[in-house]
């Protein structure tokens, strides 16, 4: 096969479908899945039942019929029934994809007046199945895993396979200094924020569900006593990073140590579209007698990544 001599979009061009297939696969990067978080979940019946709803939403579905048959943009609108036969005396794995069967290489359907894009059980699939099973051109949303004697579907029986084709991501990277000395911590096991570093606000973007959020702290002053205790962070009211080790021994000098804190959290769903304050805080372990601030010649860098996920 040469190279296609009418390249998408060329005027007074004839495309052929493969073509924008092609242009399909390209845009999506030769990735499949939905297209965002939320889009084609399953889940139980409003009334539970032999059935399960899926979600509206959009996907890629990658051809596997041939190298080059491209990638299929489908759309749901509005939410679909899909029918889940009840299992008899054993339990039952099933499995339901997006499916496209494309006439030009699977024949037996009429393009014109059949549905190419649909929803399809796949039943009996392996109980840890996240893939499907054979070739078939489609996508898996989801795995039922059906106890015996069912005939009603409930969300605990759902396992969701959806991907997205390309998460969105969003990293940002803020920096400042103190307005001044903070006061002084390490007297007390109990948190407490330097109290000149008021925090970075954070707007977090509405399909957001996973943050990595790190902050550097250039650097630390440590003073009166060797120092032991805690570095961490909070995000919003219920939120909080990965507490980290602060362990100095040299004594009463005055002393200016570099620190790091990092974690990789969950956003819960209140936080979307919300701006919340990430700030450090830190405290002395019991027995502490050294003490610890920042000042204006420290430097906060705050780094902050979000990342989408099926939800």
């Amino acid at each position: 096969m040469s190279l296609i001599a009418q390249p998408i979009m060329v005027n007074g061009a004839t495309h052929s479908a493969q073509t924008f297939r092609m242009l399909v696969r390209d845009l999506a990067r030769g990735n499949e899945g939905i297209t965002q978080g939320d889009d084609l979940k399953v889940t139980q019946r409003g009334t539970p039942g032999g059935g399960v709803s899926v979600a509206d939403g959009s996907g890629v579905v990658r051809g596997r019929a041939n190298t080059f048959q491209g990638s299929y943009s489908i759309c749901n609108i509005g939410t679909a029934d899909v029918p889940i036969a009840a299992t008899g005396g054993t339990g039952r794995s099933d499995m339901v994809i997006v499916r496209v069967e494309d006439p030009e290489y699977e024949p037996g359907l009429n393009p014109a007046t059949d549905q190419l894009a649909y929803f399809q059980v796949i039943p009996g699939v392996s109980g840890s199945a996240t893939t499907i099973p054979d070739g078939r051109t489609g996508i898996p949303i989801c795995r039922i895993d059906i106890p015996s004697s069912t005939a009603t579907i409930t969300n605990a029986m759902i396992t969701d396979l959806r991907k997205i084709a390309n998460p969105r991501r969003d990293r940002r990277m803020y920096t400042h200094s103190p307005s001044g000395d903070s006061t002084l911590i390490g007297s007390s096991t109990t948190y407490s924020y330097f109290s000149t570093e008021p925090g970075q606000a954070i707007a977090i973007p509405d399909w957001a569900t996973t943050v990595r959020a790190r902050i550097d702290i250039a650097s630390l002053r440590y003073s009166v006593a060797d120092f032991f205790g805690n570095l961490r962070a909070t995000f919003g009211a219920s939120l909080t990073l990965q507490s980290v080790g602060l362990d100095d021994d040299q004594g009463n000098s005055i002393r200016k140590i570099p620190a790091i804190c990092a974690d990789t959290l969950t956003v819960p769903a209140g936080y979307r579209g919300t701006t919340q304050t990430l700030r450090a805080q830190a405290n002395g372990n019991s027995g502490n007698a050294g003490r610890i601030n920042v000042s204006t010649a420290t430097t906060f860098v705050y780094d902050v990544e979000f990342e989408e996920a099926p939800r």
